[in-house]
């Protein structure tokens, strides 16, 4: 029996088990409730304590449901608020009460890093649309975590921020919080009449497991989270926007290299100016302008392990410019990356909706050249220093129901270069279980000759397509899929994240769910997942069964097991890809959080072109020692043998320990370790026996908000072999000033 027969075999034979013990699920409707907010009379300080005329009344809301263990089970514990405006401000005020005060988790924190905190905050459909959302939410001691929500992709992204006032305060009975939102750093359209926005508001209340509180119920079975929202009405006479913020930033740094001679030449010290703007043209309309904006990374990225990998590996975007609508650019296939935009001299984005109509645009003209150069079997990087003018273009429209489409157009233009990619996407959704998406692009290409030479690339114009479509069911008990992609060896998204071409894939998951009532463990899942891939010539890449199972437990527990059947093309053989990995992560303690995933089979030896087999194994830990220090460590431990003995064992250690002061400052050390050992005789090219590095960060920082900052630190880095030990090769000091004026 061939491979693909046994797979199919064992995944009719799961399914049909599966489908033996289910029961058919109905999304149920529900009128919409709606809540009204009332016009401020007098003010309000928001100092986190409710003690204000205003919030003396009978309180807009009550959160009546437990969403999560339970379904739609009424909440534990009561928690009531109240929403108030005026022509420029949203108005919050939220009580959670907790019979048991000294088991409320707060601690001081930078922002969107309380999520492990009891927290409350509410979600604002501002455009009524069930397409996007805005989220604030609050600890109890006030720090802040605002998010997008973007229903079209099911992305909930918080490296968005916002200008806004909060403050919480424990008290004898739980705890308050109150907010100012000013509409300013809200998006909705622009009328005269009353508003009326989708809301949810939602209470964290973690103990031995995470609870989540809402406004109204949610349906398990619906695979819309917005559609659910309830209303709110009253809003009128707003006067947000059409305001201008500058952001002028000054970055002074110095730093020192390693030269000939074996000493640190430290340069002269570099002072740069940079200014980013903003325009709210209207309630709906925002246009963004930066020159020499200073994208210096003061957040270090995570450290990953890059060894015997086949594809570049992926980082989020962190830079303010970018993040400004940045749902509007989203894709599924990551068409749209814009951290590919390296450093920009200048650029500007515009961003908005008009009634059904969303669209964005971004030009920037770019001091470098970064290249990812996708194949069937793996990608290379490449860098020009030459300049070039990146432009994205995205449109999207609301079409009937739930179902959205658009188009987008990426394009770099450079000396001897260009990357052009035009595509469509739309998603259609019905019977609050089904959906389907397609996205469809096509792609121009040519590269600098001096990039065709250095990694075997044509200079001849490249032309490719790229296909994806997915159905997809989601109820309360049952979630199935089937996926199709088809990408050509020509297409390019340089503008995108898009590190694999020249394949066709089919895969499909089908997936049950139970709910025990009463028991320690609130959610177990089943379910299997195959998927088969060939490059365009008909040469198999990959075929893949998965059988897994997960489950939420007691003391916030996860575990979840995935036995994996697979083999593997590289270069000129086929490989098996056999794998069995284990995952869990548990609240050991009520500060320490314990974590730790296992991968233990087959893998492809890429270097050498042979099988192998690799274990690998990735503990965690983080300790919040009080209310301000938190500590995280973070290892991994990765060998492969092949025939002949251990190829190689590495090790990555990071360490990051923050001390909070208070919810504007905190000083940070990030330090992050790599050992990796090999043996030379079992490669086939000349290798180093021993490679060693050692990333070092130390940051102060404070921030009045997301754009008013002071950042000092200090970084350095080292390096070392089998014949060196560890030796310093950089540092470098630098110090950002930033400041938010709004007129």
């Amino acid at each position: 029996m061939t491979f693909t027969q046994r797979s199919l075999s064992r995944f009719a034979t799961l399914l049909a088990v599966l489908l033996l013990s289910s029961q058919v699920a109905s999304a149920q409707g529900r009128e919409r409730k709606s809540y009204r907010a009332e016009r401020l009379e007098g003010t309000v300080r928001v100092d986190g304590n409710l003690d204000d005329p205003a919030w003396q009344k009978a309180p807009t809301f009550e959160l009546a449901y437990e969403t999560r263990p339970a379904e739609n089970g009424p909440a534990p514990v009561r928690t009531e608020g109240w929403m108030k405006f005026d022509g420029n401000n949203l108005y919050v005020a939220l009580r959670a009460h907790d019979p048991e005060p000294a088991r409320i988790r707060a601690r001081y924190s930078d922002r969107d890093a309380a999520f492990n905190d009891d927290f409350i905050g509410i979600v604002l459909d501002t455009f009524n649309d069930q397409r996007r959302a805005f989220e604030f939410f609050v600890n109890p001691v006030g720090v802040q975590m605002d998010l997008t929500q973007n229903e079209m992709t099911g992305n909930e992204d918080s490296s968005w921020d916002a200008i806004w006032e909060s403050a919480g305060r424990i008290t004898a009975t739980g705890y308050e919080i109150e907010m100012r939102i000013p509409f300013s750093s809200l998006r909705f359209p622009a009328t005269s009449d009353e508003m009326t926005w989708g809301l949810d508001v939602v209470r964290n209340y973690p103990r031995t497991q995470g609870y989540r509180l809402g406004l109204q119920p949610l349906s398990r079975g619906n695979n819309c989270y917005l559609c659910q929202s309830s209303a709110l009405v009253g809003l009128q006479g707003a006067r947000p926007a059409r305001s201008i913020e500058l952001d002028p930033t000054v970055t002074s740094s110095q730093s020192g290299f390693r030269g000939p001679g074996g000493a640190i030449e430290t340069e002269s010290p570099v002072t740069e100016a940079g200014l980013t703007a903003q325009w709210g043209i209207t309630p709906n309309m925002t246009l963004n302008g930066t020159i020499n904006p200073d994208f210096s990374q003061v957040e270090a990225d995570a450290a990953e392990l890059a060894v015997n990998t086949q594809f570049a590996l992926f980082f989020p975007e962190k830079r303010p410019f970018f993040l400004e609508g940045a749902d509007i650019f989203e894709t599924r296939f990551n068409a749209i990356y814009s951290r590919n935009i390296a450093d920009p001299e200048y650029g500007i984005k515009l961003t908005g909706k008009t009634g059904k109509n969303a669209f964005g645009a971004i030009v920037a003209v770019d001091r470098q050249t970064n290249l990812l150069i996708p194949s069937s079997q793996g990608s290379q990087l490449a860098t020009v220093d030459d300049k070039n003018l990146s432009t994205i273009l995205r449109y999207r429209r609301d079409l009937f129901g739930s179902t959205t489409g658009g188009v987008f157009y990426t394009g770099r233009e450079g000396d001897g270069y260009h990357n052009r990619m035009l595509g469509g996407d739309i998603l259609f959704r019905w019977r609050q279980t089904e959906a389907f998406r397609l996205e469809l692009m096509g792609s121009t290409t040519q590269y600098p000759e001096a990039v065709a030479a250095s990694t075997g690339q044509s200079r001849d114009q490249l032309t490719g397509h790229a296909l994806r479509a997915v159905y997809q069911h989601t109820s309360r008990d049952w979630t199935y899929y089937v996926l199709y992609r088809d990408v050509a060896k020509g297409f390019r998204a340089d503008l995108g994240f898009v590190p694999q071409v020249d394949f066709r894939d089919r895969g499909a998951s089908l997936e049950r769910a139970w709910y025990p009532e009463k028991r320690a463990w609130s959610q177990v899942r089943l379910g299997t997942d195959l998927l088969d891939v060939e490059n365009q010539d008909g040469q198999h890449l990959q075929r893949r069964v998965n059988l897994y199972s997960w489950a939420q437990g007691p003391r916030q527990s996860f575990v979840r097991i995935d036995v994996t059947e697979g083999d593997q093309f590289y270069v000129d053989d086929t490989f098996n890809t056999d794998q069995v990995t284990l995952f869990g992560e548990v609240q050991a303690l009520p500060d320490l959080y314990v974590s730790g995933q296992a991968i233990v089979g087959d893998q492809v030896d890429f270097a050498n072109v042979r099988q192998g087999e690799r274990l690998r194994f990735d503990p965690g830990v983080r300790w919040n020692a009080g209310r301000h220090l938190r500590l995280n460590f973070n290892h991994s431990y990765e060998t492969l043998d092949v025939d002949g003995g251990r190829l190689f064992t590495a090790n990555l250690t990071e360490v990051r320990a923050t001390y909070q002061f208070n919810n504007r400052t905190f000083v940070r050390w990030i330090g992050q370790h790599l050992d990796l050992d090999r043996d030379p005789e079992l490669y086939r090219a000349p290798i180093g026996a021993r490679n060693r590095d050692f990333f070092n960060q130390l940051l102060f920082s404070y921030k009045i908000n997301p754009l008013t900052v002071l950042f000092l630190g200090y970084s350095d880095t080292y390096a070392g072999n089998q014949s060196i030990d560890l030796a310093q090769q950089s540092r470098t000091l630098f110090l950002k000033v930033g400041y938010a004026w709004q007129v």
